[in-house]
């Protein structure tokens, strides 16, 4: 079992490296009143979750890396149910979100792990303290 949580904890690891830092610095420019924040909350079949995993490390890095509007897309488990997928995705807003969906990457993505995922939510949130995101992306990069 603790291979099983150990492989994908640290692929996930250095999905993090990637997927929240590239646009650091850019990110004074964004308009935070326009910002889409989700939570996208997604449970995938044990028999896939490594290959999964290796997938979304793909397009989350090339996700954040070459689109300017991809703030983050930050993916995570949890730690007593590692197919129990969440990803924190900020875009700059609507455009570039409807941008994101036509990237071959996220093509790519969506179409090899149709037959993984059991089941797929995505949870619009609302920011509380936007001002906050920009000193925290900027922590990160120290």
């Amino acid at each position: 079992m603790k291979k099983l949580i150990l492989g994908p904890l640290v692929l996930l690891i250095a999905i993090f490296g990637n997927s929240c830092i590239e646009n650091s610095r850019d990110i004074s420019k964004i308009n935070y009143d326009t910002m889409i924040i989700r939570i996208a909350e997604i449970e995938i079949d044990s028999l896939y979750l490594d290959e999964y995993i290796s997938i979304l490390k793909e397009e989350s890095e090339a996700s954040v890396r070459l689109e300017p509007g991809v703030i983050c897309i930050y993916p995570m488990f949890q730690k007593e149910n590692p197919t129990q997928i969440r990803l924190l995705e900020i875009y700059s807003g609507e455009d570039a979100y409807a941008s994101h969906l036509e990237t071959p990457h996220f093509k790519h993505y969506k179409t090899t792990t149709q037959k993984m995922v059991k089941s797929l939510k995505l949870v619009d949130m609302e920011s509380i303290d936007a001002e906050t995101m920009a000193k925290i992306f900027k922590k990160l990069d120290q």
